[in-house]
């Protein structure tokens, strides 16, 4: 389907009801996600790899004691911004306590994000979600790198309400550290 024939169906202003019915209807594993300000993204399904980074992950929190209920994968999540309300969908969270189960979650609780790097990304998740994951007041925000090493960088939230770098590393080399070392304790 070309652009234009896909934009035919969509409404002037799309919302987080949208973007959930968009989601679930693809069937194609495509991710709709929907920033502050109304630009719609399209996120091609995971691959293979970036499934095993995101299962390593989860795996390691889950190994240290975080319970299910409180890492979740491919979970939306309710952005506010100045222009509105979007919703992204992080490849991995971290909450301080179990959610409510429903479609789009608040921040509230809400102490890790993690995005996975895939080809095509890198812009939007260094710089676009950061930007409304910082805003949003997220403490924490991970991007794992498709390089050889899959480097992770970790960045906390700052007093000035942007991302400082807390530390750059291989995931191997995180994945041998304990979660309380970047996390606040169960």
């Amino acid at each position: 389907m070309s652009a234009e024939a896909f934009g035919k169906h969509l409404p002037a202003v799309v919302t987080l009801d949208d973007l959930a019915a968009m989601n679930a209807a693809d069937q194609y594993g495509h991710r709709y996600e929907l920033s502050p300000e109304g630009a719609l993204s399209v996120m091609p399904p995971p691959d293979s790899e970036h499934a095993a980074i995101a299962s390593r992950l989860l795996v390691w929190l889950a190994l240290a004691g975080w319970p299910a209920d409180q890492v979740l994968q491919a979970v939306g999540v309710r952005i506010a911004g100045p222009d509105g309300i979007g919703g992204q969908i992080p490849d991995l969270t971290v909450w301080a306590k179990a959610q409510p189960r429903t479609v789009w979650l608040a921040v509230t609780d809400l102490l890790l994000v993690v995005e996975i790097v895939s080809p095509g990304s890198a812009a939007m998740d260094e710089v676009i979600k950061a930007r409304e994951y910082a805003r949003a007041g997220i403490p924490r925000y991970w991007m794992v790198e498709r390089d050889v090493a899959q480097t992770v960088t970790l960045h906390t939230l700052g007093p000035s309400g942007t991302y400082d770098v807390a530390a750059k590393m291989p995931l191997a080399w995180l994945l041998q550290t304990s979660p309380a070392d970047h996390l606040p304790e169960l």
